[in-house]
């Protein structure tokens, strides 16, 4: 993205250690630290990272906030979640975080509200594991359904063929980030 004219910042997080709350204050502010003053702020998240993003701007306001687009997100929770949260190993393996992303009307992703700022999201329709997707309604990406990666007051929505895992690499994916960014809508 830098080639596109981005200054890019790829936060990493200790996602298995804390809650969300906790995540997005470290995440985001560790982020936001690093770009440049006075510059226009976009996210582009995967999974997770699009629940810290809204849980963020829940509670602070970003004034030169640009656009957000996510990758897979769990923004009405994963059927995954209730299926496997009470399984041995599910939250040392997920952490507190993972366990918080259930569908049920108190889940974090569901308390956060409707999205009030410019947001393009993308949702795979490929599994690659097969097992989590029979815990899915169809399509999915192999860990969240199509239909729980909306949000009330997202500006677009895609579906694209691509794997949950491993669709930030995938060339759509980037194209039509790039392109969200630069428009405001996808490529439909």
């Amino acid at each position: 993205m830098n080639e596109k004219g981005y200054h890019t910042i790829n936060c990493n997080y200790p996602s298995r250690k804390y809650s969300v709350d906790k995540l997005a204050e470290h995440a985001i502010s560790t982020a936001l630290c690093q770009c440049p003053e006075a510059s226009r702020i976009h996210f582009v998240t995967h999974s997770m990272g699009g629940i810290l993003v809204r849980q963020y701007l829940s509670t602070k306001v970003i004034k030169n906030l640009g656009r957000v687009v996510m990758l897979g997100p769990p923004n009405k929770g994963s059927q995954v979640v209730d299926s496997l949260r009470n399984v041995p190993g599910f939250k040392l393996f997920n952490g507190p975080a993972g366990v918080q992303l259930g569908t049920e009307a108190s889940s974090v992703p569901n308390k956060l509200g409707t999205a009030n700022f410019d947001l393009g999201i993308i949702a795979g329709t490929r599994s690659i594991n097969l097992i989590l997707s029979t815990m899915l309604p169809k399509p999915d990406d192999g860990k969240v359904s199509v239909e729980n990666t909306k949000l009330d007051g997202m500006r677009d929505h895609i579906c694209l063929p691509v794997t949950h895992p491993f669709m930030m690499k995938s060339n759509k994916v980037i194209k039509q980030v790039l392109y969200y960014l630069n428009h405001g809508e996808f490529n439909h």
